[in-house]
Parts: C-alpha cells; structure tokens; sequence
C-alpha cells in the first residue's frame, strides 16, 4: 500500500469513527424523509438521489459527480470516501458509475473536438488555467486519442474572451491550440455574436450539471480524473490501448 492509499484509508476509517462517535447520542428520531430533511438543512445543495447505505442510518447523496454523506439525525454532511473489505472504494465505484452515465448524456457536438484517436477523452478545461496548460501539453502530440473539449473557467472569468474566441472559430481545433500556445487572441471588429455567447453559457451550464468545480477534470473511458494527475490518466489511457486491441 502506497502513501496516497494509506491517507485514503486513514480518512476512510476517521470518517468512520466519527460517524460512530454521533451514533452514541440520543437524538430525537427521525420522522422526515431523509431528501426532505437534507434539503432543509442544505437548501443550496443541488442534489439528485439519496439513498440508504449499508451502515444504519447514513445516506449517500449524489450531487453531479459528487459523493457526500448525510446523517439526518444530526444533520451531519460529511465528505470521504468508504472502503470496504478487500480494499474496495465504495466512493470511488459510485464516481465511476457516474462518469460513465454523465459522459453518455453529453452533446459532443457543443464540444471542440481535438485529434482522431480512437480512445475518447472529454475535458472540462479553461485557457487560463496553468494546470490546464499542462494537460495541454502532455496530450498536445498524442494521436490515440479525441478529446472533446468544455469550457468552464469558473476561477477566471476573463478566460471568457479566449473561449468566445475558440468557438466562434471556422477551425475551432487550429483556435484552441493557439490559445494554449500563448498566441495572441484578436476580437472581430465586430464582435462576438449571441450565438457564440450563448454557446459558451452552454458549456458552463454543462459543467455545473456534470458537477463539475474545477479544472482540468476529464472524462476518460468512463472514468472522473480530477485535476492534472497525469500518472492516473496514464493508466487509464494504457487500459483503454488494450480494451481496444
């Protein structure tokens, strides 16, 4: 078991002990319905399905591709993930199913699409994200994949000229390179129209309902990579080569 895993499991078992130590109290029961209760306790948490776990009285609440836990007795919202014996990631396996659902629903034809390849990456990404820029470079010269690209700077709001720029191009894939080449960004004399702008909602939109909060996060073979951890996503391109052979 490597560091990274131990941290995991550590987190797993505080999470857990934590939820035994709120067990020991005597609250009053619960009378409400548990999507009830957590939506009063959380109105502005979007959220799509809670139901019952395997430990008594804890609900596993989906929020986009998120995974939170609600104790409803203590109107406890706890984020971690839960292993179970042998080493299995409970959090992890429902994330991926997910992945996998959210992947299948979104209109790739709103995307940019970058390359041919045969293993299919979609990416939510943003032109003025350094750690974007470093996924750009690492995939920049691989041809055995095609990535669709979403644009959801929400840490930089100004990035939002670059992305009306890419997708107001005739060659959106040419347009996005530049863009992460560093070239500079020239704006019609004119000026952007409804529909670009519009379009540019769209993905953003997209993003939040995908439960998307930050960048890079991508999509791969039915997999949520969070972030640039290039080593996980070299595995699941690896993975992907021999599923396809």
């Amino acid at each position: 078991m490597n560091k990274l895993e131990l941290k995991k499991v550590v987190a797993a078992l505080v999470f857990l002990v934590t939820l035994a130590c709120v067990g020991v109290g005597h609250a009053a029961p619960v009378i409400e319905k548990p999507d009830v209760a957590l939506r009063k306790a959380f109105p502005d948490l979007p959220f799509e399905s809670v139901e019952q776990t395997e430990i008594k009285g804890l609900y596993e609440v989906v929020s986009g591709s998120n995974i939170f836990y609600y104790f409803p007795e203590k109107d406890y919202l706890f984020v971690g993930e839960i292993y179970a014996p042998p080493g299995r990631n409970l959090t992890a396996e429902k994330k991926g199913e997910i992945a996998a659902k959210l992947m299948g629903n979104l209109p790739l034809d709103k995307a940019v699409k970058i390359g041919n390849g045969k293993t299919v990456i979609i990416e939510f990404t943003d032109p003025e994200c350094p750690f974007c820029r470093k996924a750009y470079e690492f995939f920049k010269n691989r041809t055995n994949v095609t990535r669709y690209a979403f644009f959801s700077p929400f840490a930089h709001p100004a990035a939002i000229t670059k992305v009306y720029y890419i997708l107001n191009a005739e060659d959106k894939e040419k347009a996005y390179n530049d863009v992460f080449e560093g070239k500079s960004v020239v704006e019609p004399a004119t000026g952007y129209s409804e529909a670009v702008k519009k379009l540019a909602q769209e993905h953003l939109n997209l993003a939040r309902s995908a439960g998307v909060s930050g960048t890079p996060t991508f999509f791969i073979s039915g997999k949520l990579v969070v972030g640039a951890d290039f080593q996980q996503i070299e595995k699941l391109l690896k993975d992907a080569a021999k599923t396809s052979k």
